[in-house]
């Protein structure tokens, strides 16, 4: 049997010596390997290149849905908020992280103009006019409504319904 904790650590490792950074993602389902990935923001320049990410990205079309209900997925270390959001949206049975980020800052810091760890998740409590990233809503009505439009139209096509999709369960 794989020892799937293994896996994503050495995947990881191997990223690491590639010249990557140390994050590495296994998603398993019916105790096989359905996806997985290390982090390629390095490598890409893309910065929504996570392991998370792109694990998620590989198993969706290998499955041809938005869903991972049956899969437990393993991250290297807790998922940073953009992976952490993706997680709960392909809904996995289980996330398992290998170490919190408490355990990993004394070795890696990725600190951007509105972004450290340390202080990242505290961000998303805040109402959007407080948070450190400039925003700024919309004022004008036309374009206000237009947007909405855009939901209305939808529900339409959708026989009015307001789901996305059927969640499996």
């Amino acid at each position: 049997m794989t020892d799937f904790a293994q896996r994503t650590i050495d995947l990881a490792r191997q990223n690491v010596a590639e010249g990557g950074r140390p994050f590495a993602t296994v998603i398993v389902r019916n105790g096989e390997i359905l996806a997985e990935s290390a982090n390629k923001v390095a490598q890409t320049g893309d910065p929504t290149a996570h392991a998370e990410i792109l694990a998620i990205r590989e198993a969706c079309t290998k499955l041809g849905t938005e869903h991972l209900v049956g899969t437990t997925i393993y991250v290297l270390a807790h998922p940073c908020p953009m992976c952490l959001g993706s997680l709960y949206y392909c809904s996995p049975d289980e996330v398992v992280f290998l170490t919190s980020r408490d355990a990993y800052e004394p070795h890696y810091v990725d600190d951007r103009k509105y972004f450290e760890l340390a202080t990242f998740y505290d961000e998303f409590g805040k109402d959007w006019r407080d948070r450190r990233l400039p925003m700024r809503e919309e004022t004008r009505p036309a374009i206000r409504t237009a947007a909405v439009d855009v939901y209305r139209a939808w529900q339409e096509r959708n026989g009015g319904q307001r789901r996305a999709t059927d969640v499996p369960g």
